[in-house]
């Protein structure tokens, strides 16, 4: 479950930050994404701190892994309520 649980979590990462720079000025997504990646972040470290078995090298990628993903959640946040200025 560990190993499989990181590799998930890599790819929905990957896949997040990629679209996340595309998206930047539309509020809406930013913040779903960013409280999809709450989720992730509570799945992630319940399985780090959960499982008492910790596959090698693995082990410090997965939590790096995770607070890469708090920090990432910390930009949509930002970026999903923040104030744009209108331009009319």
């Amino acid at each position: 479950m560990f190993d499989f649980v990181f590799w998930v979590l890599v790819i929905w990462f990957i896949i997040n930050v990629i679209w996340m720079w595309f998206v930047l000025n539309k509020q809406s997504y930013q913040k779903s994404f960013a409280w999809i990646n709450v989720a992730a972040v509570i799945i992630g470290f319940w399985v780090y701190y959960g499982t008492g078995a910790h596959s090698g090298g693995l082990a410090d990628c997965f939590l790096w892994l995770n607070w890469l993903n708090v920090v990432l959640a910390c930009l949509q946040f930002y970026f999903g309520y923040r104030k744009l200025n209108s331009t009319n």
